[in-house]
C-alpha cells in the first residue's frame, strides 16, 4: 500500500503566519522609537500588504497600539507609530530571598502596575511557610492586574540558589535542600530560575543601553551573578552557572554555609560587610543605612567596604579572565554601595585582569538595584506573549 503524505500547505501558512507575527512584535519590542508600518514592512521583509493585515489582528488582540506619528522628514501626512501595548498582558514575577519576599506585575509595554515586597528573615521558616506567604502575595498580585485589566500571561520564581526541573536542590542561605516548587502560585502555574540570571534579564529589559555582553552581580546576604553573552544568558550545562559567591577569594578563610572556606559570600555579602563593619545595625537595615554611615565617614564601615571591594575585584578578575566580558554591573544590595566598593575593585582589575591595560572593563551600578530580580522575573515571564503572539490570540479568542 502507497504511504499517504497529507499535504502540509495549510500547516506552513499556519506556521508562517505565526512566525511573522512574533517577528514583528519584535522588531517593535527591540526598536528605541515607534516605528510605522512602512518601517516595519521594511526591516521585516515583508510585503506592506501582509504588514498591514498582521499590524491590525496585533492591534485587535492589544499586543500592539498605536502611538503618536513617528517622527519622519519631507512632504506627506506622517504615519502612525506603533509599540507594545500596556493594555492587556502582564507578567507576575516572584521572588524568595534570604531577608524578604516580593511580587511584581508589569505589562507588555514594561510598566511596573503592581510591586510589593514583605520584608522579613526567611531563614528561620520552613520552605513551605515561606512559598505559603509568597503564594498570598501572588494572589494579591493578580488580583491588582485584574482589576487594572490586565490578564496574567505566565509567572516566574526568582530563588537564590541552583535550580533544576522546578526543583531546588540547594540554597545554603536559605538553609534549602531539595526543595520542590509548586506546579502553581497565585493560581498560576509557575517557572523557576535562580534570582541572579533573572536579575540580568531584568537589567537588559529596564537598560536599553545595556552591552551585549555583560556579567551582572547581584549582592545581598548571597551573592550570584548572571552572566549575559549576545543577549543570552548562559546558564551552563546543567543550569548552575554564575555561583560567583562561592567563588574561593580566600582558600583559607571563613567557612562558608555551603561548605567550603573563604568564598566570596564571606567576605562581601550583606552580613559579613555589617560584621567587619562591627557596629549594630537595626535588623531590617537596609543599603541605604549601609550607605549613610559610609557617607558620613565612618571608618568601620568604609574599611568594611573596602575589604568587601577588595574580594569582589578578585572574583571579578577570574571572571573576566575566563569569559573576556568587559562590563560588570553591580546590583541589589551592592548598587547603592558601589561608590565606596569600585576603588578597590578597580585595584584588583587593574592588578588581576591580564588584558586590562588594552581593554578597559567597565563597572557600573544597576539601574534596578534590589528590585531587578522581581522584575526580570516579571519580564521573563511576559516574553513568552512576544514568542508565541499566535498562541495568545488563540487563547483569547477561546476565551471570549
Amino acid at each position: 500500500m502507497a504511504n499517504v503524505i497529507a499535504d502540509p500547505g495549510a500547516l506552513r501558512q499556519g506556521d508562517l503566519r505565526e512566525h511573522n507575527l512574533e517577528l514583528l512584535l519584535r522588531l517593535v519590542q527591540r526598536a528605541p522609537a515607534a516605528l510605522s508600518r512602512a518601517e516595519l514592512a521594511t526591516r521585516s521583509g515583508l510585503t506592506r500588504a501582509t504588514v498591514s493585515t498582521l499590524v491590525d489582528e496585533l492591534i485587535r488582540a492589544e499586543l500592539l497600539s498605536e502611538v503618536a506619528p513617528a517622527p519622519r522628514s519631507g512632504a506627506g501626512r506622517p504615519s502612525m507609530g506603533l509599540a507594545l501595548s500596556g493594555q492587556a498582558a502582564a507578567g507576575l514575577g516572584l521572588e524568595v530571598n534570604v531577608d524578604y519576599l516580593a511580587a511584581c506585575v508589569v505589562d507588555l509595554s514594561g510598566r511596573v502596575r503592581h510591586h510589593a515586597v514583605v520584608y522579613a528573615d526567611q531563614r528561620p521558616r520552613s520552605a513551605d511557610d515561606a512559598l505559603a506567604q509568597l503564594d498570598d502575595l501572588a494572589h494579591d498580585a493578580a488580583a491588582a492586574a485584574d482589576a487594572a485589566g490586565l490578564t496574567i500571561a505566565g509567572a516566574t520564581l526568582a530563588v537564590p540558589g541552583l535550580v533544576h526541573a522546578g526543583r531546588v536542590p540547594l540554597a545554603p542561605n536559605l538553609g534549602w535542600h531539595d526543595v520542590v516548587i509548586p506546579e502553581c502560585l497565585g493560581g498560576f502555574p509557575i517557572t523557576v530560575d535562580n534570582e541572579a540570571n533573572l536579575a540580568a534579564i531584568g537589567e537588559m529589559a529596564a537598560n536599553p543601553q545595556a552591552p551585549a555582553s555583560f556579567v551582572y552581580i547581584s549582592g545581598e546576604i548571597g551573592i550570584g551573578a548572571g552572566i549575559v553573552v549576545d543577549g543570552q544568558v548562559m546558564r551552563g550545562g546543567r543550569g548552575f552557572a554564575g555561583e560567583i559567591g562561592h567563588v574561593a577569594v580566600h582558600p583559607d578563610g571563613p567557612l562558608c554555609r555551603c561548605g567550603a572556606r573563604g568564598c566570596l559570600e564571606q567576605f562581601a555579602g550583606q552580613d559579613a560587610i555589617r560584621t567587619e563593619a562591627g557596629r549594630s545595625l537595626p535588623a531590617d537595615a537596609r543599603a541605604a543605612d549601609f550607605a549613610a554611615l559610609a557617607e558620613s565617614g565612618n571608618l568601620p564601615m568604609v574599611t568594611a567596604l573596602d575589604r568587601a571591594g577588595t574580594a569582589l575585584g578578585i572574583a571579578i578578575a577570574g571572571v573576566v579572565n575566563l569569559l573576556d566580558i568587559d562590563t560588570v554591573v553591580l546590583g541589589g544590595f551592592f548598587a547603592p554601595l558601589q561608590v565606596w566598593l569600585q576603588p578597590a575593585v578597580d585595584r584588583e582589575i587593574q592588578a588581576r585582569v591580564l588584558a586590562a591595560r588594552w581593554t578597559p572593563v567597565t563597572v557600573v551600578p544597576s539601574t534596578l538595584g534590589s528590585d531587578a530580580a522581581v522584575r526580570g522575573s516579571a519580564y521573563a515571564a511576559v516574553q513568552a506573549v512576544v514568542g508565541d503572539p499566535a498562541g495568545w490570540i488563540a487563547t483569547r479568542a477561546a476565551a471570549a
